[in-house]
């Protein structure tokens, strides 16, 4: 007999070869069991429903469809959408602009950056007139490159007297000193939602492991989803993902490096 987890494992994998989201009831039929109990195993598992886990998987389809094709109308047939209004409505949605402006290197986009120098390494920012979209910690010219990547078209502007107050938070933040909370700008799952809430309500100066976290959210067997959660947060500092640790009370993996981490820690609890 299959379990919750062959089940939700075998379903992904379905709509992982799919490049998008499966009707529930297919794949409950796949998995012998009722559209109800398959529901409910994602939802404990991943904390997510089967459907959000697809349009995930479309979204990041759409990304590199949209990077690839001739035409946006290519990139819709190809990322499984029923219509074009569909694609534009739901990719837009997602990505935080319209299909287009995105396969263009965001063109008509006005990002805001600067960078600063902190205790534990360069901080680089980009903001949207939304909040913060991107916020990495190490060497500045390999993240201004980094950054340029992912907008080649975008209208890139740095403005430190703009982000000063910005900069200055990032930088109380880096040295383990209480600053006023940054808006954000970033865009994920709905359990990547809850879990990056949920970090933010970590005091500075406290810990939590991966479990504590998924306890706080509701959904208590998705500790590995959780973490993943945690290495896919793009805005450092501001969503502090560094104050999640091991059950034993190690550091676990750190997209900026375990001694960054380590730094952020002992300077908080101080």
């Amino acid at each position: 007999m299959s379990t919750p987890l062959i089940r939700v494992s075998s379903a992904c994998d379905e709509m992982t070869q799919a490049g998008g989201p499966i009707a529930v009831a297919q794949l409950a039929a796949q998995q012998h069991c009722s559209t109800r109990q398959l529901q409910r195993d994602f939802a404990e598992i991943l904390g997510i429903t089967p459907r959000q886990f697809g349009q995930a998987l479309r979204t990041d389809h759409t990304r590199t469809a949209l990077r690839s094709a001739d035409s946006v109308l290519d990139a819709a047939f190809s990322s499984g959408y029923g219509s074009v209004r569909g694609f534009y409505e739901e990719a837009a949605r997602r990505l935080g602009m319209t299909p287009s402006d995105y396969a263009a290197g965001a063109p008509e986009q006005v990002l805001l950056w600067s960078v600063t120098a902190t205790s534990v390494g360069d901080v680089i920012a980009v903001a949207t007139p939304r909040g913060l979209a991107s916020v990495r910690i190490g060497e500045a010219a390999h993240l201004e490159g980094e950054m340029r990547l992912e907008f080649p078209n975008a209208q890139l502007e740095r403005d430190d007297a703009a982000m000063s107050d910005v900069m200055s938070a990032l930088g109380a933040l880096a040295a383990g000193v209480d600053a006023p909370e940054l808006p954000v700008d970033v865009h994920g799952t709905a359990f990547q939602a809850r879990v990056w809430s949920a970090l933010r309500e970590i005091p500075s100066g406290e810990t939590r492991t991966y479990s504590q976290v998924a306890d706080a959210i509701g959904s208590a067997t998705s500790v590995r989803a959780v973490a993943r959660a945690c290495a896919t947060n793009r805005v450092a500092l501001a969503i502090p993902c560094h104050r999640v640790v091991r059950t034993d009370g190690s550091l676990a993996g750190y997209r900026w490096g375990l001694a960054v981490k380590a730094s952020l820690l002992a300077s908080e609890s101080a």
